[in-house]
Formats: structure tokens, C-alpha cells, sequence
């Protein structure tokens, strides 16, 4: 069973990143894992975002990526968590991270409805 994250003083949640958590199958707790002990990170797609990542498995490899953007409310600064995905297997390091097309026309939508 799913637990939607809530807003807190240092984090925002988009809807994108909540429907995309429980598609692949990931925890608030897990996402910000990732937020506080990154593996790796690197620019996104998207201007003004960091998308990074931790490997989960030993036998099957995978990475778990999460894109998150710094922004300021009222004075405090935010992660806004924009959206999160398994990749199966592990991506080249690069200064682009491999997204799977139909995420990025989500994200497309998501960013002009803000």
C-alpha cells in the first residue's frame, strides 16, 4: 500500500513524482535517500534541475534516478522533487541522463502547467 509524501519546510512533492513513485514501485523514504546520499548526479534534462542516482541490486543491476530542483518560498529554500524512475541496468556517466522518452513529454507537461 501506497503513502503519498506530504509538503514539509524542506521538501515539495509534484504530482508527476508521486504517480511515477508508485508505478516503479518506490518509497518517499527511498527518493529522498537518494537526495541525501546521491551516488551520482548530474545535470538534467530540464534547465535548473539535478537528477540523481543510486544502484540497487547485486545480481541485476538497476539505478533508481530522482530529478529535483532548488527553489525558494517565502524566504526558505526547497527541494522540489519533480519526478522519479527505475533504469534498468546502468547508464553511461555522461553529462545527460538517459531518459526514457515518454517521461520526458510528461515532464514537458508538468513544467508548462507550473
Amino acid at each position: 500500500m501506497f503513502k503519498a509524501p506530504k509538503d514539509t519546510d524542506k521538501f515539495s512533492w509534484t504530482k508527476h513524482a508521486i504517480e511515477k513513485m508508485k508505478f516503479y514501485g518506490l518509497s518517499p523514504q527511498r527518493v529522498l535517500r537518494i537526495v541525501n546520499k546521491p551516488e551520482r548526479c548530474e545535470q538534467a534534462v530540464v534547465e535548473g534541475c539535478l537528477a540523481c542516482m543510486q544502484t540497487v541490486g547485486k545480481k541485476r543491476k538497476t539505478e533508481i534516478w530522482m530529478m529535483y530542483q532548488d527553489i525558494i518560498i517565502s524566504g526558505k529554500k526547497k527541494r522540489k522533487i519533480i519526478t522519479a524512475w527505475r533504469y534498468p541496468g546502468v547508464s553511461p556517466k555522461r553529462d545527460m541522463v538517459p531518459i526514457p522518452e515518454e517521461i520526458l513529454k510528461e515532464l514537458g507537461k508538468v513544467i508548462s502547467n507550473q
